[in-house]
Order: structure tokens, then C-alpha cells, then sequence
């Protein structure tokens, strides 16, 4: 992280030239459900001074997670510096803007994820911090079968940094990173993963809430230009059984104006102690929130040993086995990175949570263990007993139990969200529960 990343300030006349300098004939007002669902209103030009002035109203009982019937009514206000063209059109001039969302008596609807974010960043910026985020989002490309149906079939039977012919899903990945180059994105790399059909398309780190709207943009271009190709783009967390699955790693820094406060000239790892603070209270709450960075039943056959995803919480300086790593960049690049994510995550709740964590570690200097530079995987059980190491979650069950448990968490989300989020995810856990599996029917039916 050697420059800090300036942010795009629009005024309301700035967006009126924009659009006409474009041509632009319709607004898409997006949101987001509390599952980190994209939703969107569609306006057209002639609507746009309305929707600048936050007046355009929709119904947020139709949204799940929202409000009841009886206080429906929800208004939409554009945040200006999310204005972009939406170059994939063919037909017609498509711009968008993400929104937050407001209650009639205009206050923040408190079930808003990016409401809940602009919370916990608002706490860093009265402490004297600028929370920055680099997320590194993994997917699949699937091919569809003759109906247009996606299916489980991988596009290519390459792996980690293969190149086409034998990387088939080069082609629908350039597109990939074209449109998000045109739609203002820095693309710092992107490559082929580990397993066969999986794709990693990394960007240039930016503010907590800027990223997290990055996050939600790239997940609708990496799905819309996979269509174009006549693939499907999935960010399920684990597809496909014996490969890995796909993270969405985060690193994290802490800013106070250009200095990156993780790093110290004078510590032997150059490490301040905010960092380790930082990484502390992570770790403090790591089982909790789980809930939210792998929020799916699925999440949890990713987080198994054996394809290098994160089971045990503890941190390390270098290898790749622990939850937190530290990469070897310092100075301005110095940061922290959370492996645990999974792109199945609402990306506004995720980094509300881990900064809030890491905030409270910072407040109340929670020192963390001693780095583990050993490879874990390779430790027999009575090894990691004997060292104290503890466990990610089994399954989502358990990590929403945790979070129940987690006042610091709960207190991050808000109660509208949390009852509402832990009223899905239980129901999400019955259903899958109460399934008899394929599994099952080849293992039992003829045996018993």
C-alpha cells in the first residue's frame, strides 16, 4: 500500500453532467438486502433530480430482513461518489449508484448494511483511524448446459497461475477484468485458482465502505460477463467436493492521516502495537463472527483442513495454515489478512464486524497469543490440545450459536439485524438438517 487511494467526490451537478455526457437514459438505485442480496430500483433520466434529493420511496417489507407491512415505506438516497456508466449494455445507456437507506422521519434505517458499516467506521474516525480494506474474492465459472442451466461441469482443468489453451476461462476473465477497468476499477491481478474453473481477480485496497461497495459491483460484473460467455459465475464457497473452495480474503490497515498505523520502525517484527492489539481482538471474537464471513451452510465445508482454508484461531507472521496472516510487506503496506471470509458474506456486515473487533482490541490492549509460525495441519491433536489452539465452527449452527453468545458482535450489528439474520440462519440450519442428503441414500439404502 505505498499511495493512499483518493476517493471520487460528486456534487449533484456533477451527476447531471455525467449523465448527459453519457447519454445516460436510465439510473439503477442499488441496495442491499442483510444476506448482501444486490437489489435496484430502475429510474429513467427524467427521474434523476428526484432520486438526487433522496426522494424516491419503495417498499421495504418486500425486502427479506427488512420491516413489516405497517412501516413499509423506506426512501432511497444515492451515495453521489458511487456514480458509474454500466458499460455492458448494448441497447441502451445504463448508469447506477449505490444507495443508503433512509426512514420516512429521515432517519438511518437501522437494517441497512451500509448503515451499519458508516457505524463502526465512524468509530475508528473518532478514535483518529481510516480503516482500509484490500479483499482478494475467488469464484467459479461453470458451464450451462443446453437449456442455459448452470451445472457443476468446471470450464478447464487448470490450476493455480495456468495459462490459456489450458485455461479456458481466460477469455471470459479478460472481458471480466475489461469492464471492471471501465467502470473505474485499479485490477492489481487476476489469475487462475487452485481448483479446476476457479478464477481470483484481485483490486486496489480503498476505505472500508468504498470497498465494500466495490465487492457488491464486482460480484454483478463477474456474473454478467460469465453469461456473455455462456458460463455460469458462482461464489459459492465450496462447489466442488476434493477441490478447494473460495475465500474472500481481506487485508486490513489502520490509517492516521498517510501513516499506516500498523507499522513501527523500531518492534522486531514491525508490527506496532496497535496491530497486535488489532489481531487480538479478532481472534477474541473470531468464533462469532464466523456467523457473518461464512454466513452459509456450505461455508463451512471450506473451512476443513487439507485445501489451505483457515481452521484454527491463531496468527502467524508468514505461513498460510492460520486465520490471520501477516504478509512480509511493511512500511505503508503494512497489514493484517483475514482468511476466513467467504464471498458468500454480506460485505458490509463483514468489515463492521472484524473492525469493531479489532477496534475493541485496540481499546482495551488485548494482547494476542504467540504468533504460530508451524504449519498446524501438520500437528497431531495432542499437539494443538497442549498449545491451547482453538477452532473455527463446525458448521453454521454452531458459529450462530457463537454469535448469540458475542455481545461485542451483536452490539456491532444491531438488534433489527441480528434478529433478523439469526431468525434466516436457523431456519437455514433446520432445512438443511431435516434433508436426506445424496450421501446418505449411497451410503445407507442398500446397505441397511
Amino acid at each position: 500500500m505505498n499511495t493512499m487511494p483518493c476517493k471520487k467526490t460528486y456534487t449533484k451537478e456533477d451527476i447531471f453532467r455525467l449523465a448527459n455526457e453519457n447519454g445516460i437514459e436510465f439510473i439503477r438505485l442499488q441496495f442491499v438486502d442483510i444476506f448482501g442480496i444486490m437489489k435496484n430500483v430502475a429510474i429513467t433520466a427524467a427521474e434523476l433530480e428526484k432520486a438526487l434529493d433522496g426522494q424516491m420511496m419503495f417498499d421495504g417489507s418486500s425486502i427479506e430482513g427488512f420491516v413489516r407491512i405497517e412501516e413499509s415505506d423506506m426512501y432511497l438516497r444515492p451515495d453521489y461518489s458511487t456514480f458509474t456508466v454500466m458499460p455492458w449494455f448494448d441497447n441502451y445507456k445504463i448508469a447506477r449508484m449505490i444507495c443508503d437507506i433512509y426512514r420516512p422521519n429521515g432517519k438511518p434505517f437501522e437494517g441497512d448494511p451500509r448503515y451499519i458499516l458508516r457505524k463502526a467506521a465512524q468509530e475508528a474516525k473518532e478514535m483518529g483511524y481510516e480503516f482500509y480494506v484490500g479483499p482478494e474474492c475467488e469464484f467459479f465459472l461453470f458451464q450451462r448446459d443446453e437449456n442455459g442451466r448452470p451445472t457443476t461441469l468446471t470450464h478447464d482443468e487448470a490450476s493455480y497461475f495456468d495459462l490459456a489453451p489450458v485455461d479456458n476461462g481466460e477469455a471470459a476473465r479478460i472481458d471480466i477484468v475489461k469492464t471492471l477497468s471501465d467502470m473505474g476499477f485499479h485490477i492489481e491481478a487476476a489469475h487462475h485458482e487452485t481448483a479446476p474453473g476457479q478464477h481470483e481477480i484481485d483490486f486496489k485496497y480503498s476505505d472500508a465502505l468504498s470497498a465494500a461497495d466495490n465487492i457488491i459491483t464486482y460480484k454483478l460484473v463477474v456474473k454478467v460477463m460469465a453469461k456473455k460467455n455462456n458460463l455460469h459465475a458462482t461464489f459459492m464457497p465450496k462447489p466442488l467436493n476434493n477441490y478447494a473452495g473460495s475465500g474472500m480474503h481481506c487485508n486490513m490497515s489502520l490509517f492516521s492521516g498517510d501513516r499506516n498505523i500498523f507499522f513501527s520502525e523500531t518492534s522486531h517484527s514491525g508490527l506496532s502495537k496497535e496491530a497486535e492489539y488489532f489481531i487480538g481482538g479478532i481472534l477474541s471474537h473470531a468464533k462469532a463472527i464466523s456467523a457473518i464471513t461464512n454466513p452459509l451452510v456450505n461455508s463451512y465445508k471450506r473451512l476443513v483442513s487439507g485445501y489451505e482454508a483457515p481452521v484454527y484461531i491463531v496468527w502467524s507472521m508468514g505461513n498460510r495454515s492460520p486465520l490471520i496472516r501477516v504478509p512480509v510487506s511493511r512500511g505503508s503496506s503494512t497489514r493484517i489478512e483475514l482468511r476466513s471470509p467467504d464471498p458468500s458474506c454480506n460485505p458490509y456486515l463483514a468489515l463492521a464486524v472484524m473492525l469493531k473487533a479489532g477496534l475493541w482490541g485496540i481499546k482495551n490492549k488485548i494482547e494476542p497469543p504467540k504468533a504460530m509460525d508451524l504449519n498446524i495441519f501438520d500437528m497431531t491433536n495432542a499437539e494443538i490440545t497442549a498449545r491451547g489452539i482453538e477452532k473455527l465452527p463446525k458448521d453454521l449452527d454452531e458459529a450462530v450459536g457463537e454469535l448469540l453468545d458475542d455481545e461485542l458482535i451483536k452490539e456491532a450489528l444491531g438488534e433489527h439485524i441480528l434478529k433478523n439474520f439469526v431468525r434466516a440462519k436457523q431456519i437455514e440450519w433446520k432445512e438443511y438438517s431435516d434433508l436426506v442428503h445424496d450421501w446418505e441414500i449411497e451410503k445407507y439404502l442398500k446397505m441397511y
